[in-house]
């Protein structure tokens, strides 16, 4: 009989329930984000309903119009002797006192809209909040920025970047969907109260481009409207310098809202500045991203993200191989594991196919309702992190289980002691929407790190399990050492952490780049120092 498996979370130290969603993490999680299909289903099932008891309230408005209407087109202009007739008589009266009363004051508007709320009451728990808004609109911005991304392109639906002066797709998605200018909009209000114009400009620049294109016509399901993408673009230009433009942008406002009080002020203060000083422009490709002031390694990370995958050529460099690994295991003998050694420092070796279909499935289906905020060591305490953007979920099995199996695979290939304390419980981790984790280190850098809370020393190693591909993105970079490794389902990357000394190498710091497309889900082994003696010797050589 299959032993159950437990799911854990923080350090693998405490044991959970069954997890619902968190509020306002919807959108660190591409499992979530698909879950919210079903609600948005049920939904439109309640709105074709309100739509079918709102098309028979009007038919019966309909047929009361069209009853009165042909009695003044037919009998009412007839003969005078019509009216002399006590039915026709009674009828109108009862009709003018009673009739129209009923129709005009019905509260069957009212009980349709009021049902319709109710069905919507009861999916609310499950709708996004504002902090998935507010994190799937950071997320666009943050492939933007990663993948070197046009805004206009992405509008369009297109993931496109200028190379050599023109643009090019850096990926064609199978499904295209262009954004409204109410989409711009609240990306740009996104950017706009967090203080950054430098998105801010260029996403409402596309939001008024799409708004005047519909000759500033407002449809109900919008939050924003051209005047308040004016309003906000003409402001985050002022931000930028740009006080020739914010003027421009004042005045066409002024236009739709000629009593705003606010925008007169404005424009009679960007008039005194430009009187002042000369006009600067900064519209368009004028605009500067701001520099990074916690990631220093910015340019480099990004560069390798761009390249999808950059590993270093076995030509260029021939002590790295590929190899038909055996470890020299008695049960690899008959079925090798492909491996294929992709640096030597930091060393670093994935195997491919390492997990079969089933076990791939089965992992993410444990791990579904463990689920919680991925998060990062910040002193003693842990946190959620905007450079970390991810679920996670700690799966602990028996020797018969699937993941007690895995740890077993591990073992083998390996040749260290994974079993717990010595390994950390099956971490596995699905991102969200442009899903990443910024440059870190697997290993502890500081004595007070959660890391040691096992008792069992440092992180000596990493075995990370790609149980899915992505269409787009994704990529494990190595910044120090200057490659990056693209998702390959099924494949398992291995590297060490630390030198035989116990210190830790500054070339495994490593990231996975933002998800451009796809849904990502891996599963993390980390494996520590203790219990490793034998199987993994210390040296005072500091290269080792």
């Amino acid at each position: 009989m299959k032993c159950p498996v437990c799911v854990y979370y923080g350090w693998a130290l405490t044991t959970v329930a069954v997890i619902h969603v968190s509020v306002g993490e919807m959108y660190t999680s591409l499992l979530n984000v698909k879950q919210a299909i079903s609600v948005e289903r049920k939904l439109i099932d309640y709105l074709r309903t309100y739509i079918d008891d709102e098309l028979e309230r009007l038919q019966d408005v309909k047929r009361f119009y069209a009853k009165v209407s042909n009695l003044h087109a037919e009998l009412y202009k007839g003969p005078a002797t019509a009216m002399s007739n006590p039915l026709v008589a009674f009828t109108l009266i009862k009709r003018l006192h009673s009739e129209w009363m009923n129709v005009v004051y019905s509260n069957e508007a009212l009980e349709n809209t009021q049902a319709f709320r109710s069905s919507y009451e009861e999916e609310e728990a499950d709708l996004p909040k504002l902090e998935d808004l507010q994190g799937a609109a950071k997320g666009l911005m943050r492939l933007q920025d990663v993948y070197a991304l046009q805004v206009a392109s992405l509008v369009r639906g297109r993931f496109q970047r200028v190379t050599d002066g023109e643009p090019s797709d850096i990926y064609l998605p199978v499904v295209s969907v262009p954004l409204s200018g109410d989409d711009c909009f609240l990306v740009g209000k996104v950017a706009y109260e967090q203080e950054d114009y430098y998105h801010s400009v260029q996403w409402l620049e596309e939001s008024v481009r799409l708004f005047r294109g519909r000759g500033g016509k407002w449809s109900p399901e919008n939050e924003g409207t051209l005047e308040d993408a004016l309003d906000h673009l003409a402001f985050s230009h002022f931000k930028t310098g740009n006080v020739s433009y914010a003027l421009s942008l004042s005045q066409e406002l002024l236009h739709y809202d000629p009593l705003n009080v606010r925008v007169l002020k404005n424009i009679e203060k960007y008039e005194k500045m430009l009187v002042s000083s000369p006009p600067k422009s900064l519209r368009g490709g004028g605009l500067k991203r701001p520099s990074s002031t916690y990631l220093r390694t910015r340019n480099a990370y990004e560069r390798l993200c761009q390249s999808h995958g950059s590993q270093p050529a076995h030509s260029d460099n021939p002590r790295l191989f590929c190899d038909n690994f055996t470890n020299d295991d008695p049960r690899l003998l008959l079925l090798p594991v492909r491996r294929e050694v992709l640096s030597l420092h930091p060393y670093v070796v994935l195997y491919h196919d390492f997990i079969t279909d089933t076990e791939a499935q089965e992992i993410k289906a444990l791990a579904q309702l463990g689920l919680r905020r991925s998060v990062v060591a910040t002193g003693e305490k842990q946190a959620t992190a905007e450079y970390r953007i991810s679920k996670s979920a700690w799966l602990k099995g028996s020797e018969q289980s699937t993941v007690g199996r895995l740890d077993q695979k591990i073992s083998t290939l390996t040749g260290l002691n994974v079993t717990h304390p010595y390994g950390e419980y099956l971490q596995v981790v699905n991102y969200g929407i442009g899903g990443h984790y910024e440059p870190h280190f697997d290993h502890a850098t500081s004595p007070s790190s959660p890391v040691f809370q096992l008792k069992t020393g440092n992180r000596v190693a990493t075995f990370m399990i790609y149980l899915s591909s992505v269409e787009a993105g994704g990529t494990t970079a190595f910044i120090y050492a200057n490659f990056s490794v693209p998702v390959i389902e099924k494949a398992a990357l291995f590297w060490w952490n630390l030198h035989r000394n116990g210190q830790g190498d500054v070339d495994t710091l490593h990231a996975g780049c933002p998800v451009l497309i796809g849904d990502k889900w891996v599963a993390n082994k980390w494996i520590h120092e203790y219990g490793q003696e034998f199987q993994h010797r210390c040296s005072l050589n500091p290269e080792e």
